[in-house]
């Protein structure tokens, strides 16, 4: 049985207690003790997780992603080789907010430290990353400043429009010309197949980047029927793919480490007048009160969930993949969503 120990230390009620010379002689000596421990016991967990076996995935880099929210989240004994801050992000008059600060976060000397910008609006992508709005070179030089404290910057803009692919690539040739040899990183969608009308060409991107973050993840989402984050046979298609335009030194697979759950069926929701009355009835409701003239109704229901997320396990064996697959670089999106277990899992080897 799993337990956890409080220790509650009373010093500062001690200290209130005599500091003025009055003592309550009814007070319970008791609570006059420097500290008193006290035990909540935890339910074991009924569910069995696999544990992963054999060796421990080797990689030349391990890039994790810190939510600046969340840096206690981060311990310096992460085998990571780079720490991406998440997230700079873009306001709607194109100018750059939430910069990190490179001073939040302390990691061993030999691991470099990125921020990621972030950009997550189709229109204020299309307004930013085109010349004609004016606001373009503003927003370069702003990256550039706030870069100048760190080892690189990574673009995460996930929502170019489709017609703005030459402008996209244009975008990043001007950050790489202004960042003085400082590294680049661009992150892009996961992919099987090119798509007829791209606005992520691997290889157009490869060539204008020094590492590109192939986000393996939401094969599954929100509102796709329920499925892995991340299935194997999904992820060797997209490493597969991937492989035919990004060369292997600069491509870093992503692995998801959080999970998803979905309902049977919905449960909240705005409605027709003929849909209320349809859930009234089929879920038996006997009674409509009027609140402040308002018809308001309740009653139960069971709704069945299904999860699907990702362990030590499942993350080993995806990272064992890309091994196999001769990728030397993973990703994880992010550091505080992981089975602590998986670090033990990562073994950092030098470039040969």
């Amino acid at each position: 049985m799993k337990r956890i120990v409080f220790l509650f230390v009373l010093l500062a009620f001690s200290q209130a207690a005599f500091s003025s010379g009055k003592h309550d002689s009814g007070a319970d000596q008791s609570l006059l003790d420097d500290s008193r421990t006290f035990e909540l016991k935890v339910p074991e967990p009924k569910y069995k997780l696999r544990n992963p076996s054999g060796k421990p995935v080797s990689v030349e880099e391990s890039w994790g992603y810190v939510s600046q929210l969340h840096i206690d989240e981060y311990s310096p004994d992460f085998p990571l080789t780079d720490v991406c801050l998440f997230a700079a992000d873009l306001n709607c008059y194109g100018e750059l907010i939430d910069i990190p600060k490179r001073s939040a976060v302390f990691v061993p000397e030999n691991v470099r430290v990125h921020f990621v910008a972030i950009c997550d609006s189709r229109s204020l992508t299309h307004f930013v990353i085109n010349e004609e709005f004016g606001v373009r070179d503003g927003v370069l030089d702003a990256l550039v400043e706030a870069a100048s404290d760190f080892d690189g910057i990574q673009l995460d803009f996930e929502l170019v429009p489709i017609r703005d692919k030459d402008a996209y690539l244009s975008f990043i040739d001007a950050l790489r010309s202004r960042l003085d040899g400082k590294l680049l990183a661009v992150c892009v969608p996961a992919r099987t197949r090119r798509l007829t009308d791209e606005p992520y060409p691997y290889d157009e991107i490869a060539a204008r980047c020094d590492r590109m973050i192939v986000m393996a993840y939401d094969e599954h989402w929100s509102n796709s029927r329920p499925g892995p984050i991340a299935s194997v046979e999904w992820c060797r298609n997209v490493v597969s793919f991937a492989l035919e335009s990004i060369p292997a030194e600069k491509l870093v697979m992503g692995i998801p480490f959080y999970g998803r759950t979905w309902a049977e069926s919905p449960v909240s929701g705005a409605w027709y007048f003929s849909g209320v009355t349809r859930i009234m009835t089929e879920n038996g409701v006997e009674k409509v009160e009027y609140e402040d003239d308002i018809p308001k109704f309740t009653y139960e229901t069971t709704v069945s969930i299904t999860g699907y997320f990702n362990d030590a396990y499942s993350c080993v064996n995806l990272g064992r993949l890309y091994e196999a697959s001769g990728v030397g670089k993973l990703a994880f999106w992010r550091v505080g969503h992981e089975d602590p277990e998986f670090w033990r899992w990562i073994d950092i080897a030098a470039a040969e």
